[in-house]
């Protein structure tokens, strides 16, 4: 209960400072807007992962459809490479985030019953590489089940009535495999999610859905400020040592200024997430829990951040420049201005030390590449790994004055 009292104290105090109204909701709104156009309202940018395509089996029916697959896919821009060797190198080089290679009896072979591996090039170590994959995986699953579809088919008809020639089963089983790729491509059921503002709004343009997700973490990193000022100016009034006489631990003090900030972070992205759904057009609601997840992580690991800064500091000017700065460094690294896929893999491997970097894969995952929920438990769970260690770092260096 301390620690609840503690909170509400905090955000008393936050809600009174005219200051908070500018740095927590105008400016990420207006920065949200201002970086969408600077990366170019409306462009044709492909975010999608590029995945190079190596094929000896052009002319075969599955090989064509796998193809087709690939290029329709939200996650993966298929490009073309001359050979194994030289999409290898470009997987190396981090210019791929995979490659796949498919062999010259891919099609034959597995329509006759036989095994026939495909070779994925892939350094599933590495977000871009996992994602792929995992996408990959996906679609050659679907591509496989048309050929199971093809092959009972043929089965079937069979034993009614045996096939008069080898063109005739031929032509029954290629019959089944286009309507199995049609079933998968417009299916009879679906299931769709509208919302009565969908009218007014255009499919998200790509610029901001960079822009809205980029700001929103920097800004949430920006109010760390704001925790790091509390345990200053505690310090200061000597309101820490007052607390000492409540019987307060020094893990209940930091949890509750914790539990303060998590609430103005996640109240603070609440608001550009539905301002970047409803004015941006960026499609938040396609995944709302998993949004959540990562807002709540990402909003815990800021707040513990903070803490742990104002503990580390001992005057106002000293936790505002280190809260500048790590801004600066985990928006500038972590890719919250830009994608950290068109820097090369040295610089996405640098940029996923920070946790600011798994924060824009969680929600890119979702309003970029269009995965499912799944694919934002490892991003979530690095932020709340990264939380629990500033938290015990906060309460290990705390010292009442």
């Amino acid at each position: 209960m301390r620690v609840i009292d503690l909170a509400l104290k905090d955000l008393s105090q936050i809600i009174r400072d005219k200051k908070s109204a500018l740095f927590l909701v105008i400016m990420p709104i207006v920065f949200t807007g201002f970086m969408g156009l600077a990366l170019g309202r409306g462009t044709q940018t492909d975010s999608r992962l590029p995945l190079g395509f190596v094929t000896a089996d052009a002319s075969g029916i599955l090989s064509q459809n796998l193809q087709s697959m690939l290029n329709e896919s939200k996650t993966l821009r298929v490009v073309s490479a001359t050979d194994e060797t030289q999409a290898a190198e470009q997987v190396q080089q981090g210019t791929l985030a995979a490659a796949l290679i498919v062999p010259a009896n891919f099609s034959a072979g597995t329509l006759a019953g036989d095994t026939v591996n495909l070779k994925l090039i892939a350094d599933v170590n590495t977000p871009g590489g996992a994602t792929a994959r995992q996408a990959v995986q996906a679609i050659v699953a679907r591509v496989l089940s048309m050929a199971q579809v093809g092959k009972l088919s043929v089965e079937q008809i069979n034993a009614v009535q045996p096939f008069s020639s080898d063109a005739a089963r031929q032509t029954t089983m290629l019959n089944a495999i286009a309507e199995a790729s049609h079933a998968w491509r417009d299916p009879q059921l679906t299931v769709t999610m509208e919302d009565a503002y969908a009218a007014k709004t255009s499919s998200a343009p790509s610029s901001f859905a960079q822009s809205s997700p980029g700001m929103m973490v920097m800004f949430a990193v920006f109010g760390l400020t704001t925790t790091a000022m509390l345990l200053v100016t505690e310090r200061k009034t000597r309101t820490l040592q007052r607390m000492i006489t409540t019987g307060m631990s020094r893990a209940e003090i930091i949890a509750g200024h914790v539990l303060a900030m998590f609430v103005v972070v996640f109240a603070q992205e609440l608001l550009l997430v539905l301002v970047g759904q409803m004015v941006f057009g960026v499609n938040y609601a396609r995944e709302p829990l998993a949004i959540a997840l990562v807002m709540a992580a990402l909003a815990l690991w800021t707040a513990s951040l903070g803490l742990l800064i104002g503990v580390l500091a001992k005057v106002e000017d000293q936790a505002a420049w280190w809260s500048r700065i790590a801004m600066f460094v985990f928006s500038a690294l972590g890719g919250a201005w830009f994608p950290l896929e068109v820097t090369g893999q040295t610089f996405a491997m640098i940029g996923h030390l920070m946790p600011s970097a798994w924060a824009m894969d969680g929600f890119q995952n979702i309003v970029v590449r269009g995965l499912a929920f799944g694919s934002v438990l490892a991003p979530a769970g690095i932020l709340l790994a990264y939380a629990a260690g500033f938290f015990g770092l906060a309460v290990w260096r705390f010292r009442f004055e």
